[in-house]
């Protein structure tokens, strides 16, 4: 499969370590507009686009993908205000987009944990919820789209405004997500953390792959439930 990058940091190289060991071609590896002017015949050559770029260039390449007919995998974050536009524009012109917050399976499992608690939890108004997420110093959406999930996720059982989510942003940190449910007597408290990149470059290769030949807008959980993913995914 050939595979464009849009977006070379940390994220781009670790997601082309494991495209490559999957036997995967890297066509292009695109950073900025000066890449884009030179690779873009390239870019052309690709069966689908990885995109793990910044919030600020992240739907002009989504748009850039449609435009070449070109499947695209969106991992980047913190452009909620154009989803609908973005969504709307792929469903009217049949394009192909996968995105997820998050593409760590641990992480999606921790979607449904949250979801399962927050129905448990509703109808127990003593206890106050609170999410807090932590990242690295240099991730630029505040809170996370991890985070931004989790609280969308509660909202139907339980109030709670994206603003009172709590974002750390310190050293070198991959991702920790805690929801807590606390009351005067007690805390009850879910969390995950991620302890590398490798898990969310691993599931955004598996997207790429299970992307190919498919026309419309899909997520992890559309992926997770065919359980058409290479078993090394799987067991993680």
């Amino acid at each position: 499969m050939n595979i464009a990058l849009l977006g070379y940091g940390k994220m781009g190289k670790t997601i082309e370590k494991m495209a490559l060991q999957k036997g995967h071609t890297i066509v292009a590896k695109i950073d900025n507009e000066d890449n884009w002017k030179r690779l873009e015949s390239e870019v052309k050559q690709a069966d689908v686009a990885i995109e793990f770029s910044t919030p600020q260039i992240v739907v002009k390449n989504i748009f850039r993908c449609f435009d070449l007919n070109i499947p695209i995998v969106v991992g980047t974050t913190g452009w909620n205000e154009q989803k609908d536009e973005v969504f709307s524009y792929c469903k009217h012109h049949q394009k192909t987009l996968f995105y997820a917050s998050n593409f760590s399976i641990g992480v999606n499992l921790f979607f449904e944990l949250n979801k399962l608690l927050a129905q448990m939890m509703k109808n127990y108004l003593d206890y106050k919820v609170h999410i807090e997420e932590t990242h690295h110093l240099q991730k630029l959406d505040k809170p996370s789209g991890t985070a931004i999930s989790l609280a969308e996720d509660l909202m139907p059982h339980y109030p709670l405004e994206i603003s009172n989510i709590t974002s750390i942003r310190e050293g070198e940190v991959f991702g920790i997500h805690q929801i807590r449910y606390e009351s005067a007597e007690d805390t009850i408290e879910i969390k995950h953390e991620a302890k590398s990149r490798e898990g969310f470059a691993k599931g955004a290769v598996c997207a790429a792959e299970w992307l190919i030949g498919k026309t419309g807008i899909y997520t992890m959980s559309d992926m997770l439930k065919t359980n058409q993913i290479d078993p090394s995914f799987r067991s993680g």
